[in-house]
């Protein structure tokens, strides 16, 4: 029997390959791309394989041309594409005007807006013409609100936001859900909080907002989230939300965002 595939772009060790094992433990079969860290990606897949699940991994860069493209058909080839987590990262650190490069603010777009709209050429129409499939788009706070430094993060993750919106107007009416997940706080994961904060202070982030503090977004339960998402009945779908740990205050209550 051929499995349903979950396509994670961007499966590293925290919401990405959280979601895949997430998917692949409920009987989907997780292909995972990640740019880099065949290790890391190794080491996803084993550990799904190891509890019973279907996986494979993916080195693509998706910024390169036609990266994408190949790599749903690639996905196609295992079994029809039901769901993609499109989980690819375009933060840059703050920056000021004029430390922003035209390159780095282009690349910011390429990843975050240009990279989901070639995604959706892509698989939204063989989805389309199956008559069902979601796509899970994880985003960030800086969608929906610019931050001195942000340029080039805001306007790609809000060029992501209209990008889901229009993606929903043309396709939900042929079966296809689009959900655009704000991201508005710190997620417990090292290989993206950890890398742009460096190990000693994300220890120490950890040791004072995570463990028993639930005061960092924890992938795995992230992962429950996008879930139930993928599988709400039509009658209710979510298009957009945001998650947050408990103890943070919303975007729309802060003067600035950190993280």
């Amino acid at each position: 029997m051929t499995k349903k595939v979950c396509l994670v772009i961007g499966a590293g060790a925290g919401i990405g390959g959280s979601g895949g094992m997430k998917f692949a433990q409920e009987g989907s079969h997780a292909a995972l791309c990640r740019r880099s860290d065949a290790e890391g990606l190794d080491k996803l897949v084993n550990d799904i394989e190891a509890q019973g699940g279907s996986a494979s991994g993916h080195l693509v860069n998706a910024v390169q041309e036609g990266a994408i493209e190949q790599l749903v058909e690639e996905a196609e080839q295992i079994g029809p594409v039901e769901v993609v987590l499109f989980n690819l990262g375009a933060q840059i650190g703050n920056r000021s005007l004029e430390a922003t490069a035209l390159k780095t603010f282009e690349l910011g777009w390429r990843m975050a807006c240009f990279g989901l709209f070639r995604l959706a050429k892509s698989v939204v129409p063989l989805m389309a013409a199956r008559g069902s499939g979601t796509l899970l788009v994880t985003s960030a706070t800086a969608a929906v609100r610019g931050n001195a430094g942000q340029h080039s993060h805001a306007a790609a993750m809000a060029g992501r936001r209209l990008l889901c919106q229009t993606l929903n107007a043309e396709y939900a009416s042929s079966g296809i859900h689009v959900a655009h997940i704000l991201i508005d706080g710190a997620v417990d994961a090292p290989d993206t909080l950890g890398k742009m904060l460096g190990e000693a202070s994300f220890q120490q982030l950890r040791e004072q907002r995570g463990g028993e503090h639930d005061g960092l977004l924890l992938p795995a339960e992230m992962a429950e989230t996008y879930f139930h998402i993928a599988h709400q009945h039509r009658s209710a779908w979510t298009h957009e939300l945001d998650l947050r740990a408990y103890s943070d205050l919303a975007w729309w209550n802060h003067e600035t965002k950190v993280l």
